[in-house]
């Protein structure tokens, strides 16, 4: 799963949406807008967050003069020095925030629900949005019938055409 920077205010707004049409919580209609900017404010601190780490990462693979193909094992070393948590982890880590943040936030007039209602309608929420590396993979993979997998050229058109993908539906 990845969560793509253009795809924040979106996730945040339909967070809200569902929340308060579910009345998991009270937002005033002048308030729906900030409510919405506060999840997405969590969700752009982690990005920064995990930018930290591939920066880290970066430096450390250039240290240790290692290729880019160590990248996620060093990562993942990164990511445990400094506690910060990847993947579904890291997605939890977000869910966590978001519904601290509910509790404190003064564009939320109420809150209704508890966590372990409230937790499986924003991960549903997320997982929608965030499943779509699959599916461009999926896409990918599809296109590139024509290649044999495993080989250099292979890998060289499939990183293009991921890009193309993600291009085309405005992802990055």
């Amino acid at each position: 799963m990845r969560l793509y920077p253009k795809l924040v205010p979106l996730i945040a707004r339909e967070i809200i949406d569902r929340l308060a049409k579910d009345k998991d919580i009270e937002v005033e209609a002048i308030r729906m807008a900030d409510a919405e900017m506060d999840m997405a404010a969590i969700m752009r601190e982690y990005l920064a967050n995990e930018e930290r780490v591939n920066q880290a990462t970066r430096e450390a693979l250039e240290r240790r003069g290692y290729d880019f193909s160590k990248f996620n094992q060093v990562k993942r070393e990164m990511s445990d020095v400094r506690g910060f948590k990847l993947g579904d982890d890291g997605i939890e880590f977000v869910i966590n925030q978001m519904l601290e943040f509910l509790l404190i936030s003064r564009n939320i007039e109420e809150v209704f629900a508890d966590d372990t209602q409230m937790r499986p309608k924003i991960l549903q929420t997320m997982k929608k949005h965030l499943d779509i590396e699959d599916e461009i993979d999926r896409e990918a993979r599809g296109r590139l019938k024509h290649l044999q997998e495993g080989t250099s050229a292979y890998e060289i058109e499939y990183q293009k055409t991921l890009e193309q993908i993600r291009r085309a539906r405005g992802l990055i």
